[in-house]
């Protein structure tokens, strides 16, 4: 693994922190390299694997959660929109705070938060609390989201930050594929619950990573006062950049589509096809290369073409397989093999497309890394969370419903693409 050439898409100012009556401690403006590169890579992955490790552990076991609370399917989706709805929201509320603070006080803060309502969840004795605590976990990793962004932005640019962006892919290409294995692991030994007392485990492996091994990149001189009418205005000139706007929303759309796989797929898979616990894990395990394969890829053709044609590619691959799975989907035509391989395309159009768009959209906003970190992120989430439960509410009686989610999701992203991705420039 080596780190982006050095040009005008990095950074490379050292700046102390000042704090009186206490030594200085040196603030990290300059880009990693070499073995430093390598570890800060590992670092970040590390902590964005929290995101997905808490959201797809626990999917092979959603159909027992539902027997086990007495709930329907659309409600145990719902526990999968608490999560997504608290890692949106609560990034418009962490966005701003490490613009402010600095990055590592609110990330450390939020994996706190994360432990605790993971041991929540794991207690909860209904689907209604069981949501609730989601939501909770979704607001402590919110501050990792924001803080993973921000950080790179920090110290990349451009082709470079959409480079590392790419690597950081690789965790999330690999979580999905891990996760549900584990989580059948653990189902195998215990119940569902027992998979919330893993994931607070981890968070508190996290916490102790965060604050050892990741330097704080915001020095003093570049923080942002948090108050509410400056928020409000950062927050309104970034919502005046067409090309902005277009891009948050095809990361959310994109997202959404994304996450209408995941919270769908046990149900279609298990539920219609008859696959077990360990089929549906190797399924959901083997479309994750997928994105993975997509992810890393793109490094490579950051080499020849720009992010920008690259998300554009991207979202029609994406269209076209939501497509082709919808038709299979309404005619019952090669049964399961034509839902999965579909499926895979997709997942592949997303690994293409996720590390981009926020490298083009920060790349954009240096100046508010944090605040535009949290609306791109907030936007990848509220609408990911409000495409899942969509799934549930048309029935679960075939493919369908999540073939047409997808296919709505994913032509949406093609459709605003062609609209503002003309006018998409990289600006330091």
């Amino acid at each position: 693994m080596t780190a982006p050439t050095a040009d005008a898409t990095t950074r490379s100012v050292l700046a102390p922190s000042e704090r009186p009556g206490r030594r200085r401690r040196a603030v990290l403006t300059e880009a990693p390299r070499g073995r430093a590169y390598a570890k800060f890579v590992l670092v970040l992955g590390a902590l964005i694997a929290i995101g997905p490790l808490t959201i797809d552990t626990y999917l092979p076991a959603m159909p027992t959660i539902a027997g086990e609370l007495g709930a329907t399917e659309s409600q145990v989706q719902g526990t999968l929109t608490g999560i997504l709805l608290g890692m949106g929201l609560g990034q418009l509320l962490v966005g701003p705070l490490a613009d402010a603070v600095g990055r590592r006080a609110p990330l450390v803060a939020g994996l706190g938060l994360h432990v605790l309502a993971s041991l929540f969840c794991a207690w909860a004795p209904t689907v209604e609390l069981l949501t609730a605590g989601r939501v909770l976990q979704g607001l402590g990793n919110a501050a990792v989201s924001v803080v993973a962004m921000a950080t790179v932005r920090d110290l990349f640019t451009g082709s470079a930050a959409a480079t590392l962006l790419s690597r950081l892919m690789l965790v999330m290409g690999i979580a999905p594929i891990v996760a549900p294995t584990i989580g059948g692991a653990v189902l195998a030994h215990t119940s569902w619950r027992g998979v919330f007392v893993l994931v607070s485990l981890a968070g508190v492996v996290l916490m102790a990573v965060a604050a050892l091994a990741l330097r704080e990149t915001l020095p003093p001189e570049r923080r942002r006062r948090l108050r509410p009418v400056p928020v409000l205005r950062t927050y309104g000139s970034l919502l005046r950049d067409r090309t902005f706007v277009g891009l948050v929303l095809i990361s959310g759309l994109m997202f959404a589509t994304l996450f209408s796989y995941i919270g769908g797929s046990s149900f279609v898979l298990q539920d219609i096809y008859g696959l077990s616990v360990a089929q549906f894990g190797l399924a959901f395990g083997l479309n994750s290369l997928g994105f993975l394969a997509g992810s890393q890829l793109n490094p490579f053709l950051l080499r020849r073409l720009g992010p920008r044609e690259i998300v554009r590619a991207g979202v029609t691959i994406a269209a076209v397989s939501s497509l082709v799975m919808l038709v299979a989907a309404l005619t019952g035509v090669g049964g399961l093999t034509m839902i999965l391989a579909p499926l895979w395309f997709l997942l592949f159009a997303c690994g293409l497309t996720l590390p981009n768009t926020p490298a083009l959209a920060l790349t954009r906003h240096g100046e508010a890394a944090g605040t535009a970190a949290a609306l791109l992120g907030a936007s990848q989430f509220v609408i990911g969370g409000a495409a899942a439960p969509l799934i549930g509410a048309m029935g679960s009686d075939s493919a369908v419903p999540m073939a047409l989610v997808m296919a709505g999701t994913a032509g949406g992203a093609a459709l605003v693409s062609v609209f503002t991705l003309r006018v998409a420039v990289v600006r330091d």
